[in-house]
Order: structure tokens, then C-alpha cells, then sequence
């Protein structure tokens, strides 16, 4: 047997944890959460191992268990392994936190089994050799997540927010198969690196544009992105470690299908434009939704839509080591967000503020903008930007403009004119950490993958307009988020919360297009 098999037990493992929690389903059932946690525990060794075995032998394949391009079987590289670390690390410490959370609830044995059999799902989504398993996986997930979602199924959010979900989750389900079917029969293979190696040679057949398509609408509708975006903020009727296991971990499928399949996505460029386009919007809402909302779960979940956008964008504009390195962070900070909001709004309640609020003018904004763009471009020269883009590309030039106008927000909030002193030395810490972060994780993330992702293509006269567009947006709405506090006040600016607290009435209105998804009580 291949050592390259080695990836293989480790959603085995949490599989045999879900059956053994299938007969023992009541209250504080025996040894049901300890075998859960053992066997996250032992999964998170074995990703450890498979990093090992990547740096002792480097990227390769494991022989298929099947017949006929079906089956099971491994893909070891970069990607997969940074992904097998990244959901045994936070399906472990979800499965720690549940064990409290969930104590003393009367089915807390099938809540346990059914959180191992996503974990066990996605670990063996991220490690698919074969488009067999990857669509497999890809379903399996969303059953175990729609369990999950309806553990409290008296709940009428919880079963509205569930049906929605599942209805998105059967069509991108089908645009995946479609797309598995497109590429086997046209390639002639399931392998996933030899379609990828097809795709960086250039040997692939005119249809594969329209598999790139399919892929494309998988993931959008896997990542709730605009307009399909509604449930991911109504499933708050969950527990507590189901918002955490979804929102750092099952959310980001979508991104992690586009990076697999970036050598095919790239043959189709007008694909990706539609991603960026998409990606960029979902980006935006979600963000000036989320300054809107008063509950921290609410509100966390908007910041998950908006996070998901830009992984997209990313996705769209080829920076598919930065997409990675995204879903990496993401995933690190929302599971700690989630799983720690209920102290959030203990420290939030326990804040005595005193003395005049800091709000920047006009001035203040400017010269923040103009500092933070000033450190960009001195940090960027110092990791050998040059004036030539010789060793960034355009692309990531840009993601990085559009990552500074945030930093420029806080550096504006340090310039106002009622700031203290230590605020403003702080701020310029922050934009300085910011830029310098940037611009190192961006190396080392190239770096590592270098060989398994291609490289960013140069822009054509699209992804020039693309990023210009994007840059431009961006920049528009953090300047206009900077001075909001100058017209807070006026009635438009009270109106125009209203509507964006209510995400614009475009979950309503597709609510209404769908004929009424909302699941009234039993008379």
C-alpha cells in the first residue's frame, strides 16, 4: 500500500467516530465525545504527517481504491495539505468547544456524530485525487451540514434558512457534476493532476471553457455569493460551533475549487472576469451590511459574505496563492470570532468610554490615504517592487491598494484631531505591520506553492479595466466610509441604514422569486 494513502485515514477515522455516535444519540452518550475528539486529534497527526511526507518526497498522487477512474485516492501537494492542517486544526478545537457547548442536551451523541461526518466530508474533499471523490465529498458535505443546520429543527429561522441552503447547495451540486461529466468524458481521465497538467500544457479540447463556466457556478453558489447570499446570514438559529465549522470551514469549498482547478480556470479568461466582477460586488455589499448590523452573530456572518467575495476576486483576477492564503486567515480568525463572540459582548458591555469622540475631517482622511499609499509604496520597494512591476504583477499590486484603503481608515481615526497621541503612534504601527504583512505573507505564499499554482498571467486590456475598476470602487467607499461620521446625522444618512441593515431587501425579494421560502407554524 502507498504512503501516499497516509491522508486517506484521517476522514476515516472521524467516519468511524460519526457511526459510533449513530447508535448512542442521547444525552451525554458514552465515550461518543471522547472518540470524537481522539479521532480529530489523531487527524490533525496525520495531516501533520502528510506535511512531512510532502517535504520528504514532494507533491504526488496515491494509487486508486476503485475500478474505472471511481473511487478513492489522495492528491498530495501544497494545497491539499495546507488544507488537510487548516480543518483538522479548527474541526478540532470546534469538536473541544462543543463538548461543553453542548453538554446535557438531549441529542448531543447525534450532534457529535453528524460534526464528524462534515469534518470527515470536507477533509476528504480537500484531498481529492479523482473528480469521483471530489464530487462525492462536495455532496456529502452539504448533507452533513444540512443536519447540522436543522439541529434544532422546531425553529422556524432554522428550517427556512436550511431549505434555502439546501436549495443552492442541490444546484451547485449539479453545476460540479456537470462539470465532472464535461472533463472525464472529453479528457479521458478523473485524475485531477493530470487535468490540470493538460490544462498548463494547453492540450485541452473546446469545451473545456465551458467546464471552467461550470466550475465557476459551483463555487459562486457554494460561497453565498450576491444575489444567493441570504441564508449564510439566517442560520443563526445553529449552534454556536455550527456557525464556526461553516463559517471557517465549509464556506470556503467554493475557493478551494476554483484553486485545484486554476490551471483549467485560467484557459477561460472571460470566466474569471465574471468572477472578479462578482466577487468584487459581493465583497462591497457585504461589507457596508455588515457596519449596519447590532448582533455580533449577524454581523459576523456578513463579514463572512464580504470575505468571500473578495477570496473570489482574488480567484478572478488569477492570484490564486493569495486565495489560498486567504481561506488560511479567514478561517483561522472566524472560528476564534465565533466561538469567542459571546465574550465579545461581555467586553463590549463592560467599555466606559470618556472624553470627545475621535472623528477625522476631510483634512485628517486625505492625509491618512496619502500616508498609508506612502508606506505601501516603501515596503513594496523594499521587497523589490521596482517601477517596472518586474517582480510583482499588476494583479497583486492592486489587491494590495485595495487591502491599504483599510489601513488608511485606521490611520484616519489616529489623525483626527480629538485623537490622543498613543492613538495615532498606534494606528501608524498598524498600517506599517499591515503593508509589511502583506507583501511578506504574499512571497512566502508564492513561494510555497510555486510548481502546484500556476503563475498570475499578465493582464490583458479586461483585467487592466477589472482592477482599475476594483481599485477605484474600493477606494471610493473606504473615503466615504472614513467621512460618514461628518454627516451621520442627516436624515438621508438614517435612511440609507435603514436599507443596508436590511441588506437592500434583496434576500426578501429573492425570497419572493423562489415563492416563499419562509416556513410558517403548525395551526
Amino acid at each position: 500500500m502507498s504512503i501516499n494513502m497516509l491522508p486517506l485515514a484521517a476522514p476515516l477515522l472521524l467516519f468511524l467516530a460519526a457511526l459510533f455516535a449513530s447508535f448512542r444519540q442521547g444525552r451525554r452518550p458514552p465515550n461518543v465525545v471522547a472518540m470524537a475528539e481522539g479521532s480529530a486529534m489523531l487527524a490533525l497527526a496525520i495531516a501533520a504527517g502528510s506535511l512531512l511526507l510532502l517535504l520528504l518526497q514532494g507533491p504526488g498522487d496515491s494509487a486508486l481504491i476503485g475500478w474505472a477512474g471511481m473511487g478513492l485516492s489522495a492528491r498530495l501537494d501544497a494545497v491539499s495539505v495546507t488544507m488537510l492542517l487548516l480543518v483538522s486544526f479548527v474541526g478540532w478545537i470546534v469538536l473541544r468547544y462543543s463538548h461543553n457547548y453542548l453538554d446535557g442536551e438531549a441529542r448531543q451523541g447525534a450532534f457529535t456524530g453528524w460534526m464528524c461526518a462534515a469534518l470527515a466530508a470536507v477533509l476528504l474533499l480537500v484531498q481529492a485525487g479523482n473528480l469521483v471523490q471530489l464530487l462525492g465529498a462536495w455532496i456529502a458535505t452539504s448533507f452533513a451540514l444540512h443536519r447540522l443546520l436543522l439541529f434544532y429543527p422546531e425553529r422556524i429561522g432554522a428550517r427556512r434558512a436550511a431549505r434555502k441552503k439546501q436549495l443552492f447547495a442541490v444546484l451547485s451540486a449539479l453545476f460540479l457534476a456537470g462539470s465532472v461529466l464535461l472533463m472525464s468524458t472529453g479528457l479521458g481521465t478523473t485524475d485531477i493532476a493530470s487535468i490540470n497538467a493538460m490544462a498548463r500544457s494547453g492540450d485541452l479540447p473546446w469545451h473545456a471553457s465551458a467546464a471552467a463556466g461550470l466550475l465557476a457556478i459551483a463555487a459562486l453558489l457554494k460561497s453565498a455569493q450576491f444575489p444567493t447570499h441570504g441564508w449564510l446570514t439566517e442560520v443563526m438559529e445553529a449552534p454556536t460551533p455550527v456557525s464556526a465549522l461553516l463559517h471557517a470551514g465549509v464556506i470556503n469549498a467554493g475557493g478551494f475549487l476554483l484553486i485545484r482547478f486554476a490551471d483549467v480556470m485560467l484557459f477561460a479568461p472571460g470566466v474569471l472576469a465574471v468572477l472578479a466582477i462578482i466577487g468584487g460586488f459581493t465583497a462591497l455589499f457585504g461589507a457596508l451590511v455588515m457596519l449596519t448590523q447590532s448582533a455580533v452573530k449577524t454581523s459576523l456572518a456578513w463579514s463572512t459574505v464580504a470575505q468571500m467575495g473578495f477570496m473570489i476576486l482574488q480567484c478572478g483576477l488569477a492570484l490564486f496563492p493569495l486565495a489560498l492564503l486567504h481561506i488560511v486567515a479567514h478561517s483561522l480568525y472566524k472560528a476564534h470570532a465565533f466561538l469567542a463572540s459571546g465574550g465579545a459582548v461581555e467586553q463590549v458591555a463592560s467599555i466606559r468610554r470618556s472624553g470627545p469622540v475621535a472623528i477625522p475631517d476631510g483634512s485628517a482622511v486625505a492625509r491618512a490615504f496619502l500616508i498609508a499609499l506612502a508606506i505601501y509604496g516603501a515596503i513594496g520597494a523594499a521587497f523589490g517592487l521596482g517601477f517596472g512591476f518586474e517582480h510583482k504583477s499588476p494583479q497583486a499590486l492592486a489587491l494590495g491598494a485595495i487591502l491599504i484603503f483599510g489601513v488608511a481608515y485606521l490611520l484616519a481615526q489616529g489623525l483626527a484631531d480629538a485623537a490622543p497621541h498613543a492613538l495615532t503612534t498606534r494606528t501608524a504601527i498598524y498600517a506599517t505591520t499591515a503593508a509589511l504583512g502583506y507583501f511578506a505573507l504574499q512571497t512566502a505564499a508564492e513561494w510555497l506553492t510555486a510548481g502546484v499554482l500556476p503563475a498570475t498571467p499578465a493582464p490583458g486590456r479586461l483585467e487592466w479595466t477589472l482592477m482599475a475598476l476594483a481599485v477605484l470602487t474600493f477606494g471610493l467607499v473606504a473615503v466615504a466610509q472614513a467621512l460618514f461620521p461628518l454627516w451621520a446625522g442627516h436624515p438621508a444618512a438614517a435612511g440609507l441604514r435603514v436599507h443596508l441593515t436590511n441588506g437592500l431587501y434583496v434576500n426578501a425579494m429573492l425570497d419572493r422569486m423562489l415563492g416563499g421560502w419562509a416556513v410558517r407554524k403548525p395551526s
